[in-house]
């Protein structure tokens, strides 16, 4: 009987202290645990600027069974993951990360809910140790796309899960130049089930999600999965235009009632100026949150390409490295 294949992908970026004691953990998890499949690890690398690639072509030459894909420059945490997926032949698939955040030692469990019949297994995290400003903010958003999304989102998932290879092709066919793979698992996912753990803290190295990456996803995930700030636009205008008249009408009434009685009549000056601000701030919001709507329709009609390759190490047995 031959033996099922899972293809294990792991992006990274600059991540020479980890790539060898991760692939080592990982040989260690499957082969005690998973004698009966055929493990494959497919890196995908991000044009690392420190040892990351050198170390790579270690693992490469030691071990058939781990492959590499070298990005020609750095495309984003967002597509070069969901490239190399896209690339994954396996029977089941699995994505983590190289920093250990994604724990190894669950991969088993995965495994085990793919052999009951489930077609998609989430990581979700109960609790993480990093950085636990960094982390409420997440939660924050979490919480919040879940409530103003078009489709129930998964809270506390970060795509650290494993796939049959029946949704990898669905991943594959889609041809979104800038897929939000969170909303799409939520989405399209079939036959869903998910596992809980406690994100530890990164093994070695310095995490790359600063705030623009991080701002990047939560709009890529709002634009992408929910049309709720556009929409209550309308609803906050309607509600000033209410406001403005109503306060027009009550401080014309009250400069009335200031002429009839003789009294000085008071500086309209500051309730001008607080107006104009309240009003300003809140349309150059909308006009913000509009931009990044149009921004995204851009990307999207482009249609460029994921990544573009430069190399591939042990892809030649299978004829892929034209591809």
């Amino acid at each position: 009987m031959d033996k099922k294949k899972l293809t294990i992908v792991i992006g990274c970026y600059n991540e020479e202290e980890n790539v060898i004691p991760l692939v080592d953990e990982i040989r260690k998890v499957t082969d005690e645990k998973l004698p009966n499949y055929l493990t494959e690890i497919m890196f995908i690398d991000n044009c690392s600027q420190d040892s990351t690639r050198d170390k790579l072509r270690i693992i490469c030459a030691r071990d058939k069974h781990v492959k590499c894909i070298f990005n020609a420059k750095n495309f984003g945490h967002i597509r070069s993951p969901y490239y190399a997926l896209t690339h994954a032949d396996g029977d089941l698939v699995m994505l983590m990360c190289a920093d250990f955040q994604d724990p190894p030692e669950l991969i088993p469990e995965f495994v085990k809910k793919w052999e009951e019949g489930y077609k998609v297994v989430v990581g979700v995290k109960t609790k993480s140790k990093t950085n636990p400003f960094v982390n409420s903010i997440r939660n924050l958003y979490y919480r919040i796309i879940h409530k103003v999304s078009d489709v129930e989102q998964i809270q506390n998932y970060t795509g650290y899960g494993l796939y049959d290879q029946s949704f990898i092709k669905v991943l594959a066919s889609l041809e979104d130049p800038y897929p939000y793979m969170r909303g799409i698992v939520a989405e399209l996912g079939y036959k869903m089930t998910k596992i809980e753990y406690v994100q530890p803290q990164r093994r070695a190295g310095k995490s790359h999600n600063n705030f623009m990456i991080l701002y990047d996803m939560a709009m890529l995930g709002i634009t992408s999965y929910t049309n709720f700030f556009v929409r209550t636009a309308t609803f906050v205008a309607a509600a000033l235009g209410f406001l403005t008249f109503g306060g027009f009408v009550t401080y014309m009434v009250f400069l009335i009632i200031r002429l009839v009685q003789y009294e000085a009549l008071p500086s309209i000056l500051w309730p001008i100026l607080i107006a104009i601000g309240l009003v300003g701030t809140i349309i150059l919001f909308y006009i913000g949150m509009v931009g990044e709507y149009v921004n995204q329709i851009n990307t999207r009609t482009m249609k460029r390409p994921y990544v573009i390759e430069e190399e591939r190490i042990n892809f030649d047995d299978e004829g892929k490295d034209s591809k």
